[in-house]
């Protein structure tokens, strides 16, 4: 499995496997075959990276992308909303670049994740194979609605798609009892009508979040919010089948 190789000096850092080099301006790299997490590597100038095993936030920065990945903080949320553990089966569509995927699988659920693009869902499992969860997460390749016939219960759905009101019509006949639906949407209007699809199909403890995060400025003269934006990512949705 990759390690990341990090220079702390530098501010430098390299996703790098097993027997791989590196060239940079800090000299030449080369990663033995036997590497540890915690142990120091020196360039053949003598630069120091010490190799780290690959967290959550490594992965999303690190991972190959199709398009804008779900951000750390959604994923938060949809973790601490719908208490994901390593008993769940998790139901999600719309893979994309697989960060959601990757952080639900290192929880230790089961997913089985549908990406539309064939090149998008061979990218995802290269992806998960990179996470280390490739035997926790399905990627399959195809529009999730076309398969419901052939889907068990979950516990819980995620859903990042465009159509996800009418997949929240089906949650429904896909989640057991006690189980949630959480759904993402860049845009208020998709929020909204997936707001009602989960009214009007009778689920319940329907909340809406609007992610906003931002950091803070520390210096001499004091403390205070950044002034570089809002941080708004989108909106999430949650509710429950009872």
């Amino acid at each position: 499995m990759s390690l990341l190789f990090v220079h702390e000096a530098e501010d430098r850092e390299y996703l790098l496997a097993p027997g791989e080099t590196q060239e940079c301006d800090l000299g030449v790299l080369e990663v033995p075959e036997n590497v540890e997490p915690g142990e120091v590597v020196e360039t053949h100038i003598g630069e120091p990276f010490t190799a780290r095993k690959l967290r959550g936030p490594d992965l999303f920065n690190h991972f190959e992308r199709t398009g804008a990945p779900m951000m750390p903080r959604d994923i938060g949320l949809i973790v601490g909303h719908t208490g994901v553990s390593g008993e769940d089966d998790i139901l999600d569509a719309g893979t994309g670049t697989g960060v959601l995927a990757a952080y639900l699988g290192r929880c230790g659920a089961s997913v089985t994740t549908f990406e539309r693009d064939p090149e998008f869902a061979e990218v995802a499992r290269e992806n998960m194979e990179l996470a280390g969860v490739a035997d926790r997460v399905d990627v399959r390749t195809g529009d999730v609605t076309d398969q419901l016939g052939d889907l068990d219960r979950y516990d819980v759905v995620t859903l990042d798609t465009e159509d996800a009101p009418t997949m929240v019509e089906r949650t429904p006949n896909l989640l057991r009892d006690g189980g949630y639906v959480a759904v993402y949407s860049p845009f208020v209007e998709g929020t909204r009508e997936a707001v009602s699809a989960a009214h009007e199909v009778g689920l319940a403890e329907v909340e809406t979040l609007e992610t906003i995060q931002r950091e803070m400025d520390f210096d001499d003269r004091g403390s205070r919010p950044s002034t570089a934006g809002v941080g708004h990512t989108g909106y999430l949705t949650f509710a429950r089948r009872v």
